[in-house]
């Protein structure tokens, strides 16, 4: 049982490991009790006793989801802190009725983030994995590669990700235009780009990317009319969250060849089924949601969380998203 002079800190689950042995963890360790779970919960009723006693939950993790129904449930629960940007896997409405401070990490990892998005861009354009895959294959195949100097970059959501992924669209030569839900002219000087229409987006950039956080708003914003919009050949980034875009209509937009490729770091449904359609496309670079897990980006994503907890502690919240 937990300290009765310390608050219980629970990591209900830490899978794939993130904070379990961080030195950014220690520094609770004197204000705290701290029980951290390394495994799933194979039902809600496991992840209810994981978290019954808990006053401060870290979710360290997106796979862990606080629905309403459980954060019901949990009547000493005071705080939830993410150890990322993404809240959707909270429902933030009910936490708030109910007196819980939920925070998250924001812009902390917006250059590992947006270095990913760069990646994806640059693996796209250049047909890297489907070319390794050929000559795996004993095949020296001559299939041509684009160029994005000169290029036109679209970039949707324009918060820390999306403006430092427009720097580095700019830094490799790449023209940039940008949306977002709402536009200032003083967000578009230090962006350095122009605000357009989404419609004009899409249908005037050679590569688009998404970085803008999923709500009701922002869910299937991207759907086949918007796919069907832009150009050509063009090519699809999305480092934000799978539901942003209409899965089965990309899928279509990349067999039928409307589409000259994608670069995916997030999912409809994550992990990625064995038999999602999206992996018999061969024009596609997929990664698992790791976009901001370098040693680096971890580091910095743990720290946010735990500095989130400290400033709960001291009575002053802070990043809190409800």
């Amino acid at each position: 049982m937990p300290s009765t002079t310390k608050p219980p800190v629970v990591i209900p689950a830490d899978y794939p490991l993130q904070i379990a042995g961080s030195p950014q963890l220690e520094r609770l360790r004197d204000l705290a009790d701290i029980q951290l779970y390394s495994d799933l919960p194979n039902s809600v009723e496991v992840q209810l006793e994981r978290a019954r006693d808990a006053q401060i939950v870290i979710n360290s993790r997106g796979a862990m989801t606080w629905p309403g129904n459980v954060l019901r449930q949990l009547p000493q629960l005071k705080m939830i802190t993410t150890c990322s940007i993404g809240i959707d896997s909270i429902d933030v409405e009910t936490a708030r009725d109910l007196g819980i401070v939920v925070s998250n990490v924001p812009g902390r990892t917006k250059t590992v983030v947006a270095e990913h998005a760069l990646a994806l861009m640059l693996a796209v354009a250049r047909r890297l994995v489907f070319m390794t895959s050929e000559l795996r294959a004993g095949r020296w195949s001559g299939m041509k590669n684009s160029t994005l100097n000169g290029k036109t970059l679209g970039v949707i959501g324009t918060g820390a990700i999306g403006s430092e992924t427009a720097r580095l669209g700019r830094a490799i030569g790449m023209q940039v235009q940008a949306w977002t839900f709402h536009p200032t002219d003083e967000r578009a000087q230090s962006l350095g780009a122009s605000f357009v229409e989404l419609d004009q987006l899409l249908s005037t950039s050679d590569v688009v990317s998404i970085h803008l956080k999923l709500t009701e708003e922002s869910r299937h914003l991207i759907g086949r009319r918007e796919l069907a919009l832009m150009q050509p050949g063009s090519f699809l980034v999305n480092t934000a969250r799978g539901a942003i875009v209409d899965s089965d209509a990309l899928v279509d937009a990349l067999h039928s060849g409307h589409l000259g490729g994608a670069g995916l770091d997030v999912f409809d449904v994550e992990p990625l089924a064995a038999d999602h359609p999206i992996l018999r496309c061969d024009q596609v670079v997929l990664t698992p949601h790791n976009a901001d897990q370098s040693p680096e980006g971890m580091d910095l994503l743990n720290c946010g969380a735990v500095d989130n907890v400290l400033a709960f502690l001291r009575g002053s919240p802070q990043n809190q998203v409800n």
